[in-house]
């Protein structure tokens, strides 16, 4: 193990830097340059690791299922239909009987692969359950219940955007949301050229994936399913009647960006109107104050 480095410094040149921050910090909040942020507390925070534990656990679920699908291809056995289906799972048991066409030690491997995919499988199954009491909790559920009201957001996905953004009021547009997720373009302008590309993918990562998620389901007809009707059950008619408009306005965009650009360039442009959308009907919620678990 290497040693870190450790640079001495001069009591004096210490107090020296302090007060050219100190002053520096003086004159930018006189000129109002200074964004005001929001710490988190010890109990949001420890909510919202556990939100991000079964994201990690969800990343793990997938490479697992590609390590186990990767051996069998390599041994010849390839399943033809639709991956992950009760006939797939029902399949990946018989590789595990006597009649199955692997040897002793690829059989020993295959159940090693096998046995991982599950535990982790139960591990975020468990993680739901948690998930979904704190969902419950009076701090969560008003922010929680009124997120499930758009389309292609369920409650895990509300609870990483509860967790993750906790206060929405502090944004005072949805531009500035936008960028805080890294969802606006990069811009490289110079006098009357003006050019930008891809997006910045600056901010939460957690968020931005959620949203992008979310985005792929405007690319249906506008409805109103069964699971969406029982999530808007008890809700504000204005915000229903917002969900809806985001419907028919995301379904539109999502159409016409088809014709010009690649669907995850579109999915990314409905992702960020998405946004707008999410702020308007979460302005008039109060800050949530998470208790401790």
């Amino acid at each position: 193990m290497i040693a870190p480095l450790l640079i001495p410094t001069k009591p004096g040149v210490q107090r020296k830097h302090d007060t050219y921050d100190a002053i520096q910090l003086a004159r930018l909040h006189r000129a109002g340059e200074l964004t005001v942020i929001r710490i988190p507390t010890e109990a949001e925070e420890r909510v919202r690791d556990l939100v991000r534990c079964r994201e990690t656990f969800q990343r793990e679920i997938f490479k697992s299922r590609h390590y186990l699908l990767k051996f069998l291809a390599r041994r010849g056995c390839v399943y033809l239909q639709k991956a992950w289906t009760p006939a797939h799972d029902a399949w990946l048991r018989q590789l595990t009987g006597a009649a199955s066409p692997l040897v002793d030690e690829d059989r020993l491997v295959f159940g090693e692969y096998l046995a991982l995919l599950e535990y982790k499988l139960s591990r975020r199954d468990d993680l739901d359950q948690r998930i979904a009491q704190l969902a419950l909790t009076p701090a969560l559920a008003p922010a929680v219940a009124r997120l499930q009201c758009f389309r292609g957001i369920d409650v895990h996905n509300a609870m990483v955007l509860a967790t993750e953004l906790v206060d929405w009021r502090r944004f005072t547009s949805p531009r500035q949301l936008m960028s805080d997720f890294g969802l606006v373009p990069r811009e490289h302008s110079s006098g009357d050229r003006e050019r930008r590309g891809a997006i910045t993918k600056a901010g939460n990562s957690h968020v931005r994936h959620v949203l992008v998620q979310a985005a792929w389901s405007y690319r249906h007809v506008p409805k109103v399913g069964v699971g969406l009707k029982a999530r808007q059950q008890g809700q504000s008619p204005r915000v229903i009647a917002h969900t809806w408009k985001a419907q028919h306005r995301l379904y539109k965009r999502d159409h016409r960006l088809h014709a010009q650009r690649p669907p995850q360039i579109a999915a990314v442009a409905v992702a960020r109107e998405l946004v707008g959308f999410l702020w308007s009907v979460m302005q008039d919620l109060d800050r949530p104050v998470v208790q401790p678990i």
